[in-house]
């Protein structure tokens, strides 16, 4: 980091708790004046004065559902003056329910087609699929930024670049809100990360709070979602569930949002301080709104017209849907296959090829007739991260089937594993009699135990895998318990891929070091009300190495290779590294080097290093693509359709080479606080800020055509150009247009910002004038004397091209006030 950059952020960081608390003029406003922004009409101020003081505090918290439906969450209504009950589903990548619903592709891959109309069509996938599944409230979609490669929830949301993600989650939440489906905008704010999510203070200053962190919960408010979710995190010293400057200041004073505010589950910490802050309603219990809450009126210490603010803002919002009239339309039926469509055209969108040597993709002639597919992920349908992420799709196929459907009967495709996952049984006789590895049956009511020994023949690393579907068994191995429970909310939020084995069976692993000779296990199983299956299997140094090197013979009798390589995130767990897990760069090493004709297919939460990258012949980023995602893959490896995505974030050297690389105090925190001391330099802000070179730069993605730009002109905030495809076959372009900073502000200020992108389809020799219009907003930084956006004026820099880093126009405009 350069000195002045620590300097600036430094000056930065020593105002920023003051500075937000500022940044609205003219303090807070009444509370009549922040009732009057909720919309609330006649129908909901009749039902506030007919609602008991219970009935008004039931409808501020979460409770249990009578008639479940799988959701997250559930509010009860007031049957007696008709106020339906308000049920919550998780969904950024479909409904989440018990149900079957659409899986679709991970936000993030949606993001890649830098495509604000596909946005709004996945927006209406799951608007009307949550009607249909019988819900009220969507708990989506989030628009925190990627400002770490490490964070869990990277594949939930849109971008490290803030207009990106501010056009895209508009454009989303109205597609939700277009099917009569409450949206919720989360995590508010500056939740980008997992790791201490439940306690981390986060240090910002105003300006990289407006012009970064907020923008996408701006644009959200501007698109009118339904509602807010508080995040866990404090921010500058609070708790954002309990942050006045944040909920009442920002959101609703100076951006004139009128729903409710929710908290994430179980992230309150207060009654009085939360309520009068500007929250309405907890979940999903009430622990702080209810029975404290009464109590709290009861004294005088809360007056009951906050607790009236809160239920108004709620049945404004419900009135506003017409949930409290009665005219809100019938639930309409699920449409699957009109899911389906959309999920496959959103993972063939975002498809984003990284690397492409020799035009060693799409796979023609020989290349298509004789393929050898390796890795775990080849076989088994990789549909979605982990968490409240997960989606349980109507169907999904695996890789594997949909490259040997599309390349026809005449071809050979083999399959070699590569990586186990899963395990392997264990040898007969390494255990001594009494159980039976593969399939242990425990009835119902019962407790099954078990005491024998294992022998290992030679000192080697073991990984024992236990499958079970009931309660997970106790396994002591020499009297150590391999598989306790995971601290936190590990054992609630798990991967998508490796936490169940194709079974369906719920999967934990344990690797240690074991010595040759006798070890003593101890097992006891309880069978619960429905009985109880489990396995218990192992993965070696030698089971391993023989994985391998079936898949270097079925690499080396193929003309070319589709190795899939996987990383499985979850909410609730922040990745160690950018490197691939378990042993999957050595298996690529070894697969390479014995068919350089190898293409590396990542299913992938975010950013990832890549040692082993120049012994490739091509990589294509899928990241998890949804229940069509094996469809789609297909497809671009075998040029059905042009790779349509560019990356939204920049991918790192290695661990190394990062924004809050070798910075604790940026992540993830020391002694429980954490500072964005990059200020306004995330993302490919800071690699050139720094004069870093990235792995693959922000915009990044490869089409099997080739495009020209040319003509470059600025007219006013118009940017006009052209875009010709130069190549023999259609394709796909992102254009993208940045601006430089302006000479007239005393501001930190970018190297260069995205300023507008244009996604493009053209014939092969077509040509495309394009007209990118810059906001004013983007031309704009945030003043912290002023506490407010000022324009940026003066001659400005202008690039268009094809990444942050592949800038093919360039030329400078006046901007004036």
């Amino acid at each position: 980091m350069s000195h002045s950059l620590s300097r600036r952020s430094a000056l930065r960081l020593l105002g920023g708790a003051i500075a937000v608390a500022a940044a609205v003029t003219g303090g807070s406003a009444p509370l009549a004046q922040a009732e009057s922004r909720s919309g609330a009409g006649p129908r909901v101020e009749g039902l506030i004065r007919k609602l008991t003081l219970d009935e008004k505090i039931s409808l501020l918290h979460g409770a249990t559902d009578p008639a479940s439906l799988g959701q997250a969450g559930y509010v009860p209504g007031v049957p007696r003056l008709g106020i339906p009950p308000l049920r919550l589903a998780d969904g950024p990548a479909g409904v989440r329910v018990t149900r079957h619903a659409t899986a679709l592709p991970a936000p993030v891959l949606l993001a890649f087609a830098f495509d604000p109309s596909l946005a709004r069509r996945y927006g209406q996938v799951i608007g009307r699929e949550g009607r249909a599944l019988g819900q009220d409230v969507l708990l989506s979609p989030m628009v925190n930024l990627i400002r770490t490669p490490y964070a869990g929830r990277n594949f939930e949301t849109f971008s490290e670049d803030p207009l990106l993600a501010a056009d895209l989650v508009a454009a989303e939440i109205r597609g939700i809100q277009g099917e009569g489906l409450i949206a919720t905008v989360k995590h508010f704010a500056l939740n980008n990360q997992e790791q201490d999510r439940m306690s981390v203070d986060v240090r910002a200053d105003e300006q990289t709070m407006h012009e970064v962190e907020l923008r996408g919960f701006e644009a959200a408010v501007a698109a009118g979602t339904g509602a807010v979710m508080g995040a866990y995190n404090k921010v500058n010293g609070t708790f954002a569930c309990e942050n006045k400057p944040l909920l009442t200041d920002i959101l609703r004073d100076r951006w004139g949002f009128g729903g409710l505010v929710m908290t994430d589950w179980f992230a309150a910490h207060s009654t009085k301080a939360a309520l009068t802050a500007g929250l309405d309603m907890e979940m999903p219990d009430g622990t702080y709104f209810g029975a404290a809450l009464k109590k709290a009126v009861q004294s005088g210490s809360v007056a009951e017209t906050y607790v009236d603010r809160a239920v108004r803002r709620i049945l404004a919002v419900m009135d506003r849907f017409g949930l409290l009239d009665g005219s809100v339309p019938a639930r309409p039926d699920r449409d699957a296959k009109a899911g389906a469509a959309v999920a496959l055209e959103v993972a063939k969108a975002g498809a984003t090829l990284l690397r492409n040597e020799r035009r060693a993709l799409p796979l023609t002639g020989a290349a298509a007739r004789r393929i050898a597919v390796v890795g775990p992920t080849g076989s088994l349908p990789f549909v979605s991260g982990g968490g409240s992420a997960h989606v349980v799709p109507d169907a999904a196929d695996s890789p594997l089937d949909a490259i040997r459907s599309r390349a026809g009967r005449g071809a050979q495709v083999s399959y070699a594993l590569g990586e186990d996952l899963f395990g392997k049984a264990i040898p007969g006789g390494a255990l001594t009699t009494g159980i039976d590895t593969e399939a242990q049956n425990v009835a119902a009511g019962q407790t099954w135990t078990y005491e024998g020994t294992l022998t290992v023949a030679d000192a080697d690393t073991w990984t024992l895998v236990i499958h079970y579907s009931g309660t997970r068994p106790k396994v002591l191995l020499d009297g150590v318990d391999l598989f306790p429970a995971l601290p936190g909310y590990g054992e609630y939020f798990s991967g998508g891929l490796v936490s169940a084995a194709p079974d369906g069976l719920a999967v934990r692993r344990k690797e240690l070091n074991l010595t040759k000779g006798e070890h003593q296990v101890s097992i006891t199983a309880r069978g619960g009300t429905a009985g109880q299956l489990f396995r218990l299997r192992r993965i070696t140094g030698a089971t391993r190495a023989q994985d391998v090197a079936e898949a270097v013979e079925v690499a080396r009798a193929a003309h070319s290779v589709v190795l899939f390589a996987y990383e499985d995130a979850t909410e609730g767990l922040d990745r160690g590294t950018l490197a691939l897990p378990g042993h999957q760069e050595q298996l690529i090493e070894a697969v390479t080097a014995a068919n350089p004709r190898t293409t590396v297919v990542l299913n992938t939460s975010s950013s990832t290093s890549m040692p082993w990258l120049d012994s490739t012949a091509a990589v294509l980023q899928m990241y998890y693509p949804g229940q069509q995602g094996a469809a789609a893959t297909a497809a671009v490896l075998f040029g059905d359709c042009d790779p349509g995505g560019r990356l939204t974030q920049s991918f790192p050297v290695d661990d190394a080479h990062h924004p809050v690389a070798g910075d604790p105090r940026r992540y993830p925190g020391v002694d429980g606080t954490e500072e964005y001391s990059e200020g306004i330099h995330a993302g490919y802000r800071w690699y050139d800020a720094e004069g870093v070179r990235p792995l693959f730069p922000f915009g990044h993605g490869l089409s099997y055509t080739s495009f020209a730009y040319e003509d470059l002109s600025v007219r006013g905030r118009e940017v006009s150009f052209t875009v010709h495809n130069t190549g023999r076959r259609a394709g796909i372009e992102v254009a993208q247009v940045y601006v430089g900073p302006s000479p007239d502000l005393r501001l930190d200020q970018a190297v260069r910002v995205l300023a507008g992108y244009r996604r493009l389809a053209l014939r092969a020799g077509e040509r495309c004038r394009v007209t990118v219009l810059v906001t004013k907003r983007t031309l704009s930084s945030w003043d912290v004397k002023r506490h407010g956006w000022v324009l940026g004026t003066g001659r400005r820099a202008v690039w268009v091209g094809a990444s942050v880093r592949d800038l093919r126009l360039r030329t400078t405009a006046e901007v004036s006030a």
